[in-house]
């Protein structure tokens, strides 16, 4: 039996890079972990930095992250509140830009590499970082520091989330700094097993529908018996977006209907 996974998916970072500075901000819960991680990346003494996602309309901690200025550069890893929201106003506190396209630059002594991941969501965003030797990925919520990320159906696709696993597991020995939750020592690693974690949850998904869960909410309540309640509504985004990459309708699952191929 698969079993909810609450610990990070690698070892944990001893360190941050030297060019990266976390300020967390104050909106923990159970599906922001400790709170929205906010990235200021700066390799070039005085330069302006990146700061990747502002985090929450919370007026001090977007003062906190504006008193590691100048700020030159705004990026986003995806448009969830949480991380976003006090985006415009973050941009009015410090004047910098906001890159929506960012592709490849070099910014604040910095190489700095849009990867699209989508999956969990379909804007989702990574960003490969290098700097004096120091390689990391700015994963957003694609690969969180602890625990597993929710698929954000129908925004989010199964099919896009496993494709961009495989996409980051190119990146070993780079530091995974996530969304939420700590920093974890090797991208690739934690790729590899957010994939079989993702594939063994489908599994026990094929397994539900065959043994009869005709709703979504019927396959929460069996695939994820182990999950907290509170957790339910996020675990029934998953399920949808499993239902649907396997061609399995969310509202009615008819037992033998339905042909279940899948990785």
């Amino acid at each position: 039996m698969t079993a909810h996974v609450t610990t990070p998916a690698a070892a944990l970072a001893e360190g941050l890079p030297e060019w990266a500075t976390l300020v967390l901000a104050p909106n923990p819960g159970p599906m922001t972990l400790d709170g929205t991680n906010t990235w200021v990346l700066r390799a070039e003494a005085g330069a302006p930095a990146v700061v990747v996602d502002p985090g929450p309309l919370d007026e001090e901690h977007l003062r906190a992250v504006a008193a590691h200025g100048p700020i030159g550069t705004v990026l986003a890893t995806h448009g969830h509140h949480d991380h976003v929201e006090g985006l415009d106003r973050f941009a009015e506190l410090t004047g910098a830009t906001v890159v929506r396209d960012l592709g490849r630059r070099e910014l604040a002594g910095l190489a700095i590499s849009a990867l699209p991941t989508p999956g969990h969501t379909a804007d989702s965003v990574c960003f490969v970082v290098s700097a004096g030797g120091e390689r990391a990925v700015l994963t957003g919520d694609t690969i969180l520091g602890r625990g597993t990320t929710v698929v954000a159906h129908p925004d989010g696709d199964l099919g896009d989330y496993l494709a961009s696993l495989e996409l980051l597991m190119a990146y070993p020995e780079h530091l995974a700094l996530p969304g939420h939750g700590p920093a974890l020592a090797d991208c690739a690693v934690a790729a590899r097993f957010y994939l079989a974690h993702r594939r063994a949850r489908l599994e026990q998904v094929r397994e539900a529908v065959a043994n009869g869960a005709k709703t979504a909410e019927e396959v929460v309540a069996t695939v994820y018996a182990d999950v907290d309640r509170t957790l339910w509504p996020a675990a029934e985004w998953s399920v949808r977006a499993q239902l649907a990459y396997l061609g399995v309708p969310s509202g009615e699952s008819r037992r033998g209907s339905q042909r279940l191929d899948g990785p």
